[in-house]
Parts: structure tokens; sequence; C-alpha cells
């Protein structure tokens, strides 16, 4: 049995079905852009190193510098960076007295 539809229903969804086909390759042009690419990840790590400095505040300091005031620093901060450089200070002493 043939199909006995309107013609131009059958154009305008032949034309809507086009323009929608349009639009997706459109948005999948836009997606795959180097450019676009490039601009989402730079967005993306930009707000990452933002997430990062603000965790790297929180831990440094009990309370945040403001106004040109200086912040209340965070004692274990200060004694993990005490820590890490007697660390690292023994660790290049013991080295150079391995080389001897």
């Amino acid at each position: 049995m043939a199909d006995r539809r309107d013609p131009e229903a059958l154009e305008r969804e032949i034309e809507r079905t086009r323009l929608e086909l349009a639009r997706t390759i459109d948005e999948l042009a836009d997606r795959v852009s180097p450019r676009k690419v490039a601009e989402r990840s730079k967005r993306r790590l930009k707000e990452e190193a933002e997430q990062v400095a603000r965790t790297a505040r929180s831990f440094f300091y009990l309370q945040e510098p403001k106004d040109g005031e200086p912040g209340q620093i965070n004692p274990k901060a200060v004694a993990v960076g005490v820590g890490v450089a007697v660390t690292l200070t023994a660790l290049v002493l013991v080295r150079r007295r391995r080389r001897r």
C-alpha cells in the first residue's frame, strides 16, 4: 500500500529535518574546533588553579589577610614547611657524603 501523505506536509518535514541536521552539524563543528577546545581547556585550567590557590590559602592561613593587614598564619603549615626544608637539607648532605 502506498503512503499517500500530503506533499506540502512532507516538504515541511524534510525542511525541518534538514534544519535540525544543519544545527547538529554546526554544534559538532563548534565542539571540535581547536579554538573552542583550547578556550574550554584554558577556562577549566584556570578554575582548577583558582581552586588549588583557595585550598593552599586555607591551609597556610587560619585567617586570610584582608585590606593590607597580615593574616594569621597556620602554625601547622609552618611546621610542615620547616619539616620539608630539614628533610631536603638532610638528603643533600647525605648525598654529598656518599660522593666523597
